[in-house]
């Protein structure tokens, strides 16, 4: 369901861009993120830091795009998205020494240290392509395959990670200790 609700601005995003261009888009984007933070606070009453810097980063962009009737700015969007997760994660673990990812995900899964730190920093490499990636595809390509790549590029990139993510994991999971047998000494 959640992979659902964070999908929903960007398809919204791609079928009114079909249908009315870039401006529209844009503006449908913006409406679409506030309503998905509106209905995330009113269901669970919690609403994650990285979905209310998306929304701040949507409304700046995307209105400095309606401002301006300048699509450059709302092309910019992902990749300060992917700028501030991956700087995030990079700022967390060499200034305040703390895995993020260890902190999201260390309940679910049990990992060796190095692990860990690879795990982050391959999440950075990757954080840090995938916004040079946009960037390439908005100044060398039109406005429409810079569209269909933020969905079907984008998404396909981010599937492919995240497969080889997990089946490097998949090598590194330990299991999970009884509680008696992490006690004794």
């Amino acid at each position: 369901m959640k992979l659902l609700l964070d999908f929903f601005p960007i398809a919204l995003f791609f079928v009114t861009f079909k249908l009315a261009g870039i401006f529209y888009a844009t503006a449908v984007a913006i409406v679409a993120t506030l309503m998905q933070i509106a209905w995330l606070y009113k269901k669970t009453g919690h609403v994650e830091p990285m979905q209310w810097i998306s929304l701040g980063v949507i409304v700046l962009f995307g209105g400095a795009t309606l401002l301006t009737q300048d699509e450059t700015f709302i092309k910019w969007k992902p990749t300060i998205l992917y700028a501030l997760m991956g700087g995030a994660l990079l700022i967390g673990q060499v200034f305040f020494k703390r895995n993020f990812l260890k902190n999201l995900m260390g309940a679910q899964m049990n990992l060796p240290e190095p692990v860990w730190l690879n795990l982050l920093l391959s999440w950075v490499v990757f954080f840090t392509a995938m916004g040079i990636i946009n960037l390439w595809v908005a100044y060398n390509f039109d406005t429409d395959t810079w569209v269909n790549y933020k969905l079907f590029g984008g998404m396909g990139l981010m599937l492919l990670f995240v497969v080889l993510q997990a089946v490097y994991l998949s090598r590194h999971t330990q299991p999970e200790q009884p509680e008696e047998e992490s006690q004794q000494p």
